[in-house]
């Protein structure tokens, strides 16, 4: 009953019927599908593609994929499903690798984590069944505190190009926000960030000044240098989906790199 109502409830119904038959039936290229959001997961899609786009337009033979939160595992086969499909298109080598304590949500701190949404040990994770069905994700377990001050030393990952934030609380994203602290060689000048809980519906009522949206404004605030933004052509978008608004860019506006040219070179317009 929710999801026929959400549906009439939406703009271009019919093209969201074939959208989704088109992407159950696999029809046309990968490439195809991606560009009309035919795929599971486009999020994740988009994070990939848009990653590797750019890695390759910076000649980077290789770059990075992290999830944090990875519950179950669902997000992470999905991003092995969309590198597989990318690294078709384009000519980079993608790692994943999933940040999780593998034991759920650990107690709220205040009310900031949004105690009446969340419970601890929401999110479990079965680990041994997720790592017999991942083919080339690397789980990264334990406290994000911990995992972050040695994960560049201990993984050596290729530069991050994208990161999906799916901590749920405040204290674990602003936490997990840390990563961009780290030297900017080890990021792409511009990093496609994907936050999850930052719509939700009438029982969340995420807001600025609570979870995973006070992180981002923490971060910003405290950081002159490393930003994050939304992606406006992306909320822009005629009937555009949810994810297109959970969407940021992450930019090092000093990074070495952030000036390489990587547009089209004709740009004339004519008279």
């Amino acid at each position: 009953m929710g999801t026929l109502v959400r549906l009439f409830n939406e703009p271009f119904v019919i093209r969201k019927v074939l959208r989704v038959a088109i992407r159950n039936l696999g029809i046309g290229s990968y490439a195809f599908r991606y560009a009309i959001g035919a795929v599971k997961r486009p999020h994740y899609a988009y994070l990939v593609y848009q990653a590797a786009q750019l890695a390759a337009r910076l000649g980077e033979p290789r770059v990075s994929i992290l999830e944090f939160g990875v519950a179950g595992g669902a997000g992470l086969l999905a991003l092995e499903h969309h590198a597989e499909q990318v690294e078709k298109i384009f000519p980079v080598k993608i790692e994943i690798y999933g940040f999780d304590t593998g034991a759920g949500l650990p107690p709220p701190e205040d009310y900031r984590d949004l105690p009446y949404h969340w419970k601890p040990s929401f999110f479990k994770m079965d680990v041994p069944e997720l790592r017999k069905r991942l083919k080339r994700s690397t789980l990264v377990l334990g406290n994000v505190t911990d995992t972050l001050s040695t994960f560049f030393d201990q993984y050596n990952p290729a530069p991050v190009g994208a990161v999906s934030q799916d901590l749920d609380y405040y204290s674990s994203t602003i936490t997990a926000l840390k990563l961009f602290d780290a030297d900017s060689k080890h990021f792409l000048p511009r990093v496609f960030c994907y936050f999850d809980d930052t719509i939700g519906g009438d029982v969340e009522f995420f807001n600025d000044f609570t979870g995973e949206r006070l992180a981002i404004h923490e971060f910003n605030e405290t950081h002159r240098s490393v930003k994050l933004s939304p992606v406006y052509y992306l909320s822009a978008a005629p009937s555009a989906p949810s994810w297109h608004h959970q969407i940021w860019s992450l930019h090092y506006f000093d990074h070495p790199e952030y000036n390489t040219f990587v547009s089209g070179e004709n740009q004339q317009l004519a008279i």
